[in-house]
């Protein structure tokens, strides 16, 4: 047996250094056959041995069963985004801006030239990948920096990310975690071999390589992710609990390190020693750049020193010691063929530009939305004419403005509908406001909105209910409200098109399920204008049960803190309007959770005790969280937060632009937190 066990970890150290050799320095040193043979022993050795098999096993990568869900997950560290510069002049004004934001005693790095780690922007996925005592143990998408969902079967079968460290490249002691941020992404040569199968297959296409990345990870069966091909580049190296000094003191170590432990960095990457040299780099790949493998649509520059990039830490989104140098949006003429408006849950009027097909930045655009009544005037756009369309941000694409000279003759301009274009009722624009609504609560398409949104993860959380199901529900009218949904039968559903019993079983269970949710989550699901997920918690908080939300006046509901005045009305006026209150009268009897139990605090409390006994105060501007939703994190964490630092306080939480607080705090000797270290703090 301990013959066995020996040449187990013999043939997986032999296969994991042939698949870095292959797939991360891109120099195989093993024929494929020999390889072949050799993982062809592992597995039969695994086979006969199970209790052998472990995690980061080569054999470990496919899972053999599909996932049911994915689950969200809160990262250890945020995902920040980066600030957008557009050419050499913004990137000029980037520089200027860190420097003014330095410490007055930073006198020589104010007008000295300092290092930047300059790196091609890859086009494709941001990961977050966690490793504990040197095996990857998560996996999950960026999300929205905060939240995203863990995919670890899926990352699993990129074979230039690693699932165990090189040991040796931290002269072999590797940390309790290491974090590691990346670029998943999809060759261009593999990218064209897919759509072509799928055209062959008589399917869609995908529309360009991020899309077709996006989609792959999300795929449940992660032998059809093995197929795809994924590549991945590692760019940002975090390692909680240990002096980074001791580490790495600068962005380019990092990149070394990272390359040591096993990832793939892209070796376009250059350490620059001014900010000319940066320009150059940025300018010369701006042609270049079309002769890669991959898409890539900027550069990223970094302040090559952690010292530095630590004194000069975060806005409210950015970190400002990093720019994204991105290239020029691509432009492109093409005919507004008609000009249609959408209706949105809250009933908002949405016109958009529907327009001859044309190519833009990898994709196909042949929509584009024109936000309101004001812009159409303001573009002055009309169906026939020719329009210059760009992709803002290379993300969303957007009217640049109309060749006039282009118009064809007889074209009239178009005029914002003063009915619904849905339901046929008048619609109302309020004084303040630039959008046109639809206020019949009956409406088709708020039906649907307001059902989609009721299904969603945040609220109600219905597995199985999608787009396509929702519209067939009330194109067909099988429902007219959120509480029609609480009396379907499979029978009922399997009327439906695609249909099957056993489907509509499981959604009918699904639905059943859904009445357990706590009563914040039910808040969030009714769609109030202005209430997000952290609003119906702190109301749900606040007012224990629906009756007491109901019959509270603006200045109760107002009084919350995080609430203003607009919120505050929209609520009060939400639960006047007497269809509201039958839906709630019909959600009740349909057994739905409208009370905030006993139970439920205490099932809150003791989820996560860890802040129990602790007081906090925040100052300044955090980088992604509102005050009122780091406040309501520590609150459900068991923490309390003050207002004022004294004695008694345990933690100032500090963002940009910390005043009074910060000095005094710091005189008390009370611990200054990060948002990210209290993010970090909450995940424990």
């Amino acid at each position: 047996m301990l013959d066995i066990k020996t040449r187990i970890e013999e043939l997986r150290k032999l296969i994991q250094k042939a698949s870095y050799e292959y797939y991360v320095l891109d120099r195989p040193t093993l024929e494929d056959t020999v390889y072949d043979r050799l993982y062809r022993e592992l597995q039969e050795l695994e086979n006969n041995h199970p209790e052998l098999i472990t995690t980061d096993s080569p054999t470990q990568r496919v899972g053999e069963k599909p996932a049911t869900q994915f689950n969200s997950v809160r990262h250890h560290i945020p995902l920040y985004s980066l600030e957008n510069a557009f050419n050499v002049d913004e990137l000029k004004a980037w520089d200027n801006r860190w420097r003014r934001n330095l410490p007055p005693s930073n006198t020589e790095e104010r007008t000295a030239d300092v290092e930047y780690v300059c790196e091609l922007k890859i086009d494709g996925n941001a990961l977050a990948l966690t490793y504990e005592e040197g095996i990857l143990t998560r996996g999950a998408t960026r999300g929205d920096g905060l939240m995203g969902e863990e995919i670890t079967q899926n990352i699993r079968t990129i074979r230039s990310i690693p699932l165990r460290l090189h040991p040796e490249a931290f002269g072999g002691k590797i940390p309790a975690r290491v974090e590691v941020r990346g670029e998943t992404f999809l060759p261009l040569d593999v990218f064209t071999q897919i759509n072509e199968e799928r055209l062959q297959n008589h399917e869609t296409p995908f529309a360009n390589p991020r899309n077709a990345t996006a989609g792959t990870l999300r795929q449940l069966d992660s032998r059809i992710v093995d197929k795809r091909k994924l590549d991945f580049f590692a760019y940002t190296l975090h390692i909680p609990g240990e002096d980074d000094a001791s580490i790495t003191n600068t962005q380019w170590e990092a990149l070394e390190l990272l390359q040591n432990m096993g990832f793939k960095v892209n070796p376009k990457m250059k350490l620059c020693h001014s900010l000319p040299e940066v320009a150059k780099y940025y300018e010369d790949w701006d042609t270049e750049r079309l002769n890669l493998p991959y898409m890539t649509d900027g550069v990223v520059v970094k302040i090559n020193a952690f010292k530095l990039q630590e004194q000069l830490g975060f806005t409210q989104k950015f970190p400002r010691w990093a720019v994204a140098l991105k290239y020029a949006a691509e432009e492109a003429p093409t005919v507004v063929e008609n000009i249609s408006v959408n209706v949105g849950r809250t009933g908002a009027l949405t016109p958009l530009a529907e327009m001859r097909p044309v190519q833009l930045a990898g994709t196909t655009v042949s929509r584009a939305t024109l936000h309101n009544g004001d812009r159409i005037n303001q573009l002055d756009i009309r169906i026939g004419d020719t329009v210059i369309v760009r992709k803002a941000g290379e993300i969303i694409p957007e009217v640049l403005r109309v060749l006039t000279e282009l118009r064809p003759s007889g074209t009239e301009p178009f005029v914002m509908p003063t009915h619904c274009p849905v339901c046929g009722q008048p619609v109302v624009r309020e004084k303040d406001e630039a959008v046109t609504r639809c206020v019949n609560a009956s409406c088709p398409a708020i039906l649907k909105g307001s059902i989609e949104h009721w299904v969603s993860r945040d609220a109600l959380d219905i597995r199985g209910m999608g787009e396509k199901l929702v519209h067939q529900l009330v194109d067909k009218e099988v429902v007219h409200s959120v509480a029609d949904l609480y009396e379907l039968t499979p029978e009922k559903l399997c009327e439906l098109e695609r249909m099957g019993k056993k489907s509509a079983e499981k959604i009918v269970d699904a639905i059943s399920k859904s009445k357990n949710q706590p009563w914040s989550r039910v808040l969030y699901g009714l769609g109030i204008r202005h209430v997000g997920s952290v609003t119906a918690q702190l109301l749900a908080e606040k007012f224990p049960c629906v009756e007491e939300l109901a019959n509270a006046s603006r200045a109760k509901i107002e009084g919350i803190y995080g609430i203003g005045g607009e919120i505050a009305d929209s609520i009060y006026q939400w639960f006047r309007i007497p269809s509201n209150q039958t839906l709630i009268e019909r959600l009740i009897i349909a057994e739905l959770q409208f009370t905030t139990t006993f139970t439920e605090v205490a099932n809150n409390r003791d989820s996560n005790q860890k802040l129990a006994g602790k007081t906090f105060v925040i100052t300044g501007t955090l980088p992604t969280l509102k005050r009122d939703e780091a406040k309501g994190l520590i609150q459900t964490a068991g923490g309390k937060v003050t207002d004022s630092v004294s004695k008694k306080t345990d933690f100032l939480v500090v963002g940009a632009e910390a005043g009074s607080k910060l000095t005094k705090a710091e005189n008390l000797g009370i611990a200054i937190l990060s948002e990210a270290q209290l993010l970090e703090m909450l995940a424990e």
